[in-house]
């Protein structure tokens, strides 16, 4: 079996992952406890390897269907964020993707062109473009999230809903405070750290 450097020691000679060893030990230190040697080094390399290996698949769920239109992954940020906050501004798009105004012509240029993404004037102000889902873009969209939405439930199902919750606090704890802002008012019907009962009022089954 290939070993992978940097991610060697989180699979032993049968195939399971020793990071569930890990779970376990976690598991008997009383919630809330301090614990000064935590995180260590070696906590903190393999969550980079977690979050590098977990982003590689989780984007390759979505890379075959760009790649069939000549797309690319700043192309699926844009279809993604313009189709969660219609009649965007592209100054609003700029601050969430943080790239230049050069790269994102490029990429909404396409977008556009191929009538996946359309254009307004701002109602008060007639210098804003405003930016919404065709509904080529709406489609396209969708078919982009059903294929990373697999693997995301299959994950939430595996993990239970402690799991996720620990999950989503972690990736809060990542971002910068204007992320964890846009979050909030996106999800501003959901508590974003809570579990899925919490959120829906259902079981860890119906959360996807």
């Amino acid at each position: 079996m290939h070993e992978t450097k940097g991610v060697r020691n989180t699979c032993d000679s049968s195939g399971g992952q020793t990071v569930l060893d890990a779970r376990r030990k976690a598991a008997r230190t009383p919630a809330g406890a301090a614990n000064p040697a935590f995180p260590g080094v070696e906590d903190i390399r393999l969550a980079q390897d977690l979050l590098f290996f977990a982003y590689r698949d989780f984007t390759n769920a979505a890379d075959v269907i760009l790649e069939e239109l000549g797309f690319g992954r700043a192309h699926h940020r844009v279809l993604h964020f313009v189709g969660r906050n219609p009649d965007m501004t592209v100054s609003a798009l700029l601050a969430i993707l943080r790239i230049t105004k050069q790269s994102l012509a490029r990429v909404l240029g396409g977008l556009v062109d191929q009538g996946y993404v359309a254009q307004a004037q701002g109602r008060e102000d007639r210098r804003q473009r405003l930016l919404t889902l065709t509904p080529a873009g709406q489609a396209l969209e969708r078919r982009l999230f059903e294929r990373q939405q697999e693997r995301l439930a299959a994950a939430y199902r595996g993990a239970g809903a402690t799991a996720v919750a620990g999950f989503r606090s972690v990736m809060l704890g990542i971002m910068d405070e204007e992320a964890r802002r846009d979050i909030a008012e996106t999800h501003a019907g959901a508590k974003a750290g809570g579990t899925p009962e919490e959120q829906s009022g259902g079981t860890p089954e119906e959360e996807s």
